[in-house]
């Protein structure tokens, strides 16, 4: 990101600072892609996302942490804008407090302050399963139409 012209950087951290949805896309060793909806949170410089151990792109990634992530929005005047990341990811599972703090993050920009507290989200922030995907790019495309 460091290259990237200041409107562009600017557009990149405006955009991934809203709720949207991601699609990861991650591949088993042999090559067999797999597309999965994520909730996300970007700090900037890098992309994190909440994923359980046992999923198959938690397992993807541990046999190849390639991983190309989209996030888009189409609006009511039916423009789009798009960003890209691509890169190599790295799985987290230590230390629990920063864990802890990274996934009450992610989850408060989907589900609001008051609800992140619920026991559901607590549930999901203190399983052991839990695991932290950080994305910090080596390519980033954006899309403005």
């Amino acid at each position: 990101m460091q290259n990237l012209p200041e409107e562009t950087r600017s557009f990149i951290n405006a955009f991934l600072s809203e709720p949207l949805i991601a699609r990861v896309a991650t591949a088993d060793k042999s090559g067999q892609p797999h597309v999965v909806p994520v909730w996300f949170a970007w700090d900037g410089s890098a992309l994190w996302i909440s994923a359980f151990s046992s999923t198959r792109k938690v397992k993807d990634l541990e046999e190849n942490p390639l991983i190309s992530v989209a996030i888009d929005e189409t609006t009511a005047d039916d423009s789009t804008r798009a960003v890209i990341l691509e890169g190599k990811a790295e799985l987290l599972r230590a230390p629990i407090e920063f864990l802890k703090r990274q996934f009450t993050w992610i989850y408060a920009r989907y589900v609001g302050e008051d609800h992140v507290h619920e026991a559901k989200y607590q549930e999901w922030i203190d399983d052991p399963e839990n695991t932290l995907i950080k994305l910090s790019p080596t390519k980033v495309y954006t899309w403005s139409w």
